[in-house]
């Protein structure tokens, strides 16, 4: 009953928002945030990428969390329950940072989590080879992803880019952390469809 608890803990607070990092941002290195620099285009066009990476940091929660769950091996479960308290570090960072642009998170929220939720599960339930070669390709999609919101960001929004590199730098250790504890190469026909997936999320939750 008391994993249950915390479990559902978890799902309510990626949901809502309502996640607090264990982390300081790095954002707060850069002192005072001050984005009268952005233009209202901008601001706007920060707002859907980083909202986008917010739900990127839910669908994150709720897959290691599945996968946590029906991990066969200890050390695996440690690994995924690890790398999650990362990934809720992100979590909070992209919603200050919404905060601070005047913009929220996705209304899709749920779905999004109860999607991921569901891969994770079937995942975690292919056996813990499979389920660390899930998270290795995921970190690696996610990591290009990354890639290209940097590349998009005005170059006077220097609290998002902060804030993203040091997540870029977290995946890739996660997706080589997977590999080197026994991760499978998965399929292409998985790989292409993970892809798929990922364009109808990043799409939907730039504007929703």
């Amino acid at each position: 009953m008391d994993k249950l608890i915390h479990e559902f803990d978890v799902a309510l607070r990626a949901i809502t928002g309502a996640t607090r990092a264990g982390r300081p941002s790095p954002a707060e290195t850069l002192g005072e945030h001050d984005d009268t620099q952005l233009d209202a285009g901008e601001r706007r066009h920060v707002a859907g990428l980083m909202r986008v990476n917010h739900v990127g940091e839910v669908c994150a929660q709720a897959l290691y969390q599945a996968q946590k769950l029906t991990a066969r091996d200890g050390a695996v479960r440690a690994q995924m329950d690890a790398a999650a308290r990362e990934e809720e570090d992100h979590l909070g960072w992209c919603a200050e940072r919404l905060r601070e642009l005047g913009s929220r998170p996705s209304l899709l929220n749920p779905l999004w989590y109860a999607g991921a939720f569901a891969i994770g599960w079937l995942a975690g339930r292919a056996g813990d080879r499979a389920s660390l070669g899930f998270v290795s390709e995921t970190e690696r999609q996610v990591e290009q992803h990354l890639t290209g919101h940097l590349e998009q960001l005005p170059p006077a929004d220097a609290r998002s880019r902060a804030i993203l590199e040091q997540m870029r730098d977290d995946e890739a250790r996660h997706g080589a952390s997977a590999r080197e504890a026994g991760g499978i190469t998965l399929p292409a026909p998985v790989r292409a469809a993970m892809r798929a997936a990922s364009r109808v999320m990043t799409t939907t939750a730039y504007r929703i």
